[in-house]
């Protein structure tokens, strides 16, 4: 099992310590070869988490929790601009002394640039905050878009929806790209939920499979979603017969080919409406399902909502944070900029 510390400053943004918690909790839920053990541990003087809710967290855990993690994640806090105590410093530096992999979420990068770990590496933070970041630091070569940096071992993203864009790509890292974009499809349909609805998300997810003798017929089976594929087909393109199809994917996926088939399915249609605009008959055909009402009719017993208000729904999502993302960077550069004393000019 993986470990993941999460070190909670005084104020911490709600959403940043609860958003990994949702996300390798979704990931560990849906897939069963995944365990992540997430871990809050606080720093000394924290009392609780920032505006506009704060609220407190009762944890066993403070900074001796960070020493057998295995990750350790470090969201922003409402002093970020300040020195982080020697206390915290340390402990930061003593997990990336051991090889720990350390990642940073929104203004969090500044508590580990100030340990000077980041020095001649290239990191990332809230894209209002990047300008003031890299004149704080200079020797950081800093992402003015608050992109997901990968500076192995240490990682450092934006904190939108709560630092989810950085978990799920340590997800990534750890369990591969199905794992990922299955856990971020499941986390989307739990912030966009309907409060009336029940939900049947279906059969767990698949574990990502990229390393075993089924792999080229995965690949060929998810290239020709749209055709009628049956067992015998698959059989034949596996070298195996429909036994010995139906025993290999069960030992290798956890689900059935044609269970399999109908989940890649669903995530092709999943990622359809994502990104383009075709009508949902359109979306049919082209992963399989022949008919609008086929395709409903799987999309909501495996994701629990229908396509047009699944695809509207992350509409929605998208405009809301790059609507808030443009506000906040409007109001920065309103403000001026940030001397490295923390003052405006």
């Amino acid at each position: 099992m993986s470990v993941i510390a999460v070190l909670a400053l005084d104020g911490v943004p709600g959403h940043e310590l609860t958003g990994p918690g949702m996300c390798f909790g979704t990931a560990a839920r849906h897939h069963p070869h995944v365990a992540y053990e997430v871990r809050y541990c606080t720093a000394p003087g924290f009392r609780g988490t920032g505006s506009p809710a704060p609220f407190a967290i009762d944890t066993p855990w403070s900074l001796e929790g960070l020493a057998d993690a295995d990750t350790v994640l470090l969201p922003g806090h409402a002093g970020f601009r300040d020195e982080p105590e020697p206390a915290v410093a340390d402990v930061l530096r003593a997990a990336a002394d051991r090889g720990c992999r350390i990642g940073a979420i929104g203004t969090g990068t500044f508590a580990l640039a100030a340990t000077g770990l980041l020095d001649g590496r290239r990191a990332a933070t809230g894209r209002p905050y990047a300008a003031e970041l890299a004149r704080r630091h200079p020797l950081i070569d800093v992402d003015p878009e608050g992109s997901v940096v990968d500076a192995d071992p240490f990682h450092s993203a934006a904190g939108a929806l709560g630092g989810l864009d950085l978990c799920l790509h340590l997800i990534t890292l750890d369990h591969g790209t199905p794992v990922a974009i299955e856990t971020e499809r499941q986390v989307f349909m739990q912030l966009h939920a309907p409060a009336d609805a029940e939900k049947d998300t279906g059969p767990a997810a698949p574990p990502a499979v990229t390393r075993h003798s089924l792999g080229p017929t995965l690949r060929w089976l998810e290239a020709h979603l749209d055709h009628p594929l049956t067992l015998s087909d698959i059989a034949d393109h596996a070298g195996l017969t429909v036994r010995g199809l139906n025993r290999r994917f069960r030992a290798e996926t956890g689900l059935s080919p044609l269970q399999y088939l109908l989940r890649a399915r669903v995530q092709a249609a999943q990622r359809l409406l994502e990104r383009g605009d075709e009508p949902v008959e359109r979306i049919a055909v082209r992963t399989g399902f022949g008919t609008p009402a086929n395709l409903r009719h799987h999309f909501q017993h495996h994701t629990g909502t229908g396509p047009r208000v699944y695809r509207t729904a992350f509409r929605s999502m998208v405009a809301a944070l790059t609507w808030a993302d443009g506000k906040r960077a409007e109001a920065a550069e309103r403000e001026g900029p940030v001397s490295a004393d923390g003052r405006r000019t």
